[in-house]
């Protein structure tokens, strides 16, 4: 008799944990989002939330930008970004930091190349600055800041910055005739401490 009492008693207290267990998954949220600042220009960027703990999520994201010529300056620009989450307050809501990581594909003119002045590299050849653009890809590693908040059952609205460090490798070109304007056999290579994501997302909830 004994012995059945321990064990009606152990499956019911396995079955509620079970059940709390799977209330509590059933309560981490997914949410799909766009980032209504960039749409506007024509730059694509959507991802994905997901929650993990009470304060930790996890995001995943791609940026498309697919000009080749944006206000007469290259600007093709791929890449794909992971990012942890630790909210202050619980997941999805108020501020939080985040870690991110990502990689990136890259045709663009840099803003330092905008103005019509002449360039001579290590061969003294001189070129037009304005006629030089960059071809290559990028390592990307920083710390987002952000404020999220509901709008309704449904609707996130998140706000954000990351800042951090852009190891990137590319050649350059001449853009008139299609040479290299620098001279490295292979790959120049540069880094920089930048503002590399940013934005407001349009969250929508999943589950």
């Amino acid at each position: 008799m004994l012995k059945h009492k321990f064990l009606t008693t152990s499956l019911t207290l396995l079955s509620a944990a079970m059940l709390t267990a799977q209330e509590q998954e059933q309560e981490k949220g997914l949410y799909i989002k766009g980032n209504a600042l960039l749409a506007p220009i024509g730059l694509i960027n959507i991802g994905l939330e997901k929650q993990l703990t009470s304060k930790i999520t996890m995001q995943d994201d791609v940026l498309i930008s697919p000009w080749k010529s944006f206000a007469g300056h290259e600007f093709q620009y791929y890449s794909l970004s992971l990012e942890g989450r630790y909210y202050f307050n619980e997941a999805f809501s108020h501020w939080y930091v985040g870690a991110n990581v990502g990689v990136s594909s890259f045709v663009l003119q840099k803003w330092n190349y905008w103005k019509d002045v002449s360039y001579t590299n290590d061969q003294n050849e001189v070129f037009l600055k304005s006629n030089l653009y960059q071809k290559g890809f990028s390592f990307l590693i920083g710390v987002t800041c952000g404020y999220q908040f509901k709008v309704s059952d449904r609707w996130n609205i998140d706000v954000y910055a990351t800042i951090g460090s852009s190891t990137d490798f590319y050649k350059g070109y001449d853009r008139t005739t299609g040479k290299r304007y620098e001279s490295a056999q292979k790959y120049n290579k540069s880094g920089e401490i930048l503002p590399y994501r940013g934005g407001v997302m349009i969250s929508y909830k999943l589950k």
